[in-house]
């Protein structure tokens, strides 16, 4: 059973839909699509949002397959500025055959091409024809002297001022780019660099005691004969070499009474070191001296009984105290004492 409903006047729900939704105030109409006929039945206009597939399917000039119907190839019509030109072509002559059919003079569309086995007798050929041609030439054709001419390079002349061969080695007298002086005098500083840097090598190399001297320990620290013997003695040969204990600075250097001679250094702790009984000192007051420096030779001046080095180490300069411990304590030993 269809419902049917007016369109023209406003929808009064009845008390059945009142009762079924109370707060329904409204109704909205709902029409089947297929109402008004099948969906292909409709009549699409070219202003719709449905023509465009349609539209895209009936184009005819999508369609590529009418060409395939008609397989006789089109004539294209000649230009007219091209068509006198065509006219008077000579009319070329035709062959007919046993059937009865018109046939155009064949005309060769490629040449054969040589194989590469002939064409390498063709290159050889004409290589021999090429030198046969050349031996002839030179045969009737007298020889003619020739002159060659050297160039050096750069414009410069032999040392000699003459040229005389064109051939082989040239020796020429180019001015050096360089300055001599420079060079010598880079070489002078290298050389000075170099040997500053391996006596400072050396010096780090050098133990930071040493024995003041070779010699045998004849008297040791204490009284003798009424008075303070202040050191101890190493006899040695007259000559014999007296190096510095430490490093340190002259302090004192030359003749002095009741030692004859001395040379006396002091240290970085304030220590100093007496050598006496020198014969010769090679040092000066303010020199610096590293352990291990000569600084003078054994002797026998002033004072005393034979050659021999009297060492005296006095602490803060004053203080004079034995020096047998005091280089035990450096690692170094005096020796056994002798008398």
């Amino acid at each position: 059973m269809t419902r049917a409903f007016d369109r023209s006047a406003p929808y009064r729900p009845s008390p059945s839909d009142r009762a079924l939704d109370p707060e329904r105030l409204d109704v909205t109409d709902i029409i089947p699509f297929n109402e008004f006929g099948d969906l292909c039945d409709i009549d699409f206009r070219e202003n719709t949002a449905f023509d465009t597939e349609a539209q895209v399917a009936r184009s005819p000039e999508l369609d590529d397959l009418h060409d395939a119907d008609d397989q006789k190839p089109l004539r294209l019509v000649v230009p007219t500025e091209f068509s006198a030109a065509r006219e008077n072509r000579r009319e070329v002559p035709r062959y007919s055959n046993n059937e009865n059919t018109d046939i155009l003079p064949r005309t060769p569309q490629h040449r054969r091409q040589p194989t590469s086995a002939a064409k390498g007798r063709v290159m050889i050929a004409a290589m021999a024809a090429g030198a046969a041609a050349a031996a002839a030439y030179t045969a009737i054709k007298p020889a003619t002297d020739t002159t060659t001419q050297t160039v050096l390079a750069a414009d410069r002349a032999p040392m000699d001022g003459t040229l005389t061969t064109p051939r082989g080695m040239q020796l020429i007298s180019v001015k050096p780019v360089a300055d001599a002086t420079v060079h010598g005098e880079e070489l002078a500083n290298g050389q000075a660099f170099a040997q500053e840097r391996a006596e400072r090598e050396a010096r780090l190399q050098r133990p930071l005691f040493v024995m003041p001297t070779k010699g045998v320990y004849t008297s040791g620290f204490g009284y003798r004969w009424g008075a303070l013997h202040a050191g101890v003695d190493l006899a040695g040969p007259i000559g014999t070499p007296i190096v510095a204990v430490s490093d340190g600075v002259v302090i004192d250097a030359g003749p002095t009474a009741g030692y004859g001679a001395w040379v006396k250094l002091r240290h970085s702790d304030g220590t100093v070191t007496l050598y006496g009984h020198v014969n010769t000192w090679t040092v000066q007051i303010g020199q610096r001296v590293f352990a291990g420096d000569q600084i003078a030779t054994i002797g026998n001046r002033g004072n005393s009984t034979g050659p021999h080095l009297h060492f005296e180490v006095l602490l803060g300069g004053t203080n004079r105290i034995d020096p047998a411990p005091w280089l035990a304590a450096r690692g170094l030993s005096v020796g056994p004492y002798v008398g």
